[in-house]
């Protein structure tokens, strides 16, 4: 890209003392912030390319270790698509690869990272995201794939592979582990997702103990009626109960369920209680408050029955 540059080159904002030398300096920085952005992207997709991962991915480590939270890997590619370009030709396939970026994009979070690896593989780092959340991640977007329609094609899918990253582990190691798994997601036939069961999320709770996972009331969610403030306080103590309960690592006795009935139990009583309170109030939103609180209870009872 040939770049037409103005004589007038301020280095710094203290130069800018007129209208004409600030506007050379503002033309700079978009000429490098632009320059930057096709450093940094593929030219076929727009996403980020692989260099650019390597740039980030020391930096992005670094906030992981931190302040102690877990950073994903996700590796995915086509699956058969030396078929695409052999039966609808490499125009074809370059057409399915821009499509399939704009499809992974819409499926992603925004704190998400997504890059073309090379070829038809694809990478995605996902921060503050064990490798729990990064395999319901990695999932999401192999049926919003699997889903999805490409015109030039028809129906694709993908395989991932998952890991999240592990304090000692060099970035090639960690890298080494997503390889793996997606290589196991294709020898399980391809459109599925693998996922490496490791990481710091693992290590850093079991270290720091349940605690680290506890609900904490603040002032800010009172809600200024002190008969609903002392209900939700409670609710609190409730839900910190059974995540004690099941974190511990022998419950035995069944504590954890018995804690997940006190918590239903609590929960019913204080929605309806809340409902009457507000209906006394001629709150004009209750039906929909009620439908609210009918359709949370219920997925927690199922939660309940899923649990035995």
């Amino acid at each position: 890209m040939a770049l037409h540059i103005p004589a007038a080159t301020p280095a710094t904002a203290e130069a800018c003392l007129s209208p004409e030398t600030c506007g050379a300096l503002a033309w700079h920085r978009r000429q490098l912030a632009e320059l930057e952005r096709q450093v940094a992207s593929d030219c076929l997709t727009g996403l980020w390319n692989r260099a650019h991962f390597d740039r980030l991915l020391e930096a992005e480590l670094d906030r992981s270790r931190r302040y102690r939270q877990p950073v994903s890997l996700i590796l995915f590619d086509i699956d058969h698509f030396k078929g695409v370009n052999d039966a609808h030709g490499h125009q074809a396939g370059d057409t399915v690869l821009r499509e399939l970026a704009l499809t992974a994009q819409s499926a992603l979070r925004a704190p998400d990272m997504l890059f073309r690896w090379g070829g038809e593989e694809f990478a995605i780092l996902a921060p503050s995201t064990g490798h729990r959340g990064a395999h319901r991640l990695a999932e999401a977007l192999r049926l919003r794939v699997a889903d999805a329609s490409f015109p030039a094609v028809g129906r694709l899918t993908i395989s991932a592979g998952v890991a999240e990253h592990l304090d000692a582990e060099s970035s090639n190691a960690w890298f080494r582990r997503a390889d793996a798994m997606l290589y196991a997601a294709k020898q399980d036939g391809r459109n599925s997702v693998r996922t490496d069961a490791r990481g710091n999320s693992d290590a850093w709770a079991e270290a720091q103990g349940p605690a680290a996972l506890h609900l904490v009331w603040q002032e800010s969610y009172e809600c200024g009626e002190p008969d609903i403030d002392a209900e939700h306080r409670e609710l609190f103590g409730l839900a910190n109960a059974l995540i004690d309960a099941a974190l511990t690592a022998a419950d035995r006795d069944g504590e954890a369920a018995r804690a997940f009935d006190r918590l239903l139990e609590h929960v019913a009583a204080h929605f309806a209680h809340e409902e009457a309170l507000l209906a006394q109030h001629g709150f004009a939103q209750l039906d929909a408050h009620r439908r609210a609180h009918a359709g949370l209870l219920g997925r927690a009872q199922a939660l309940r029955r899923e649990w035995q």
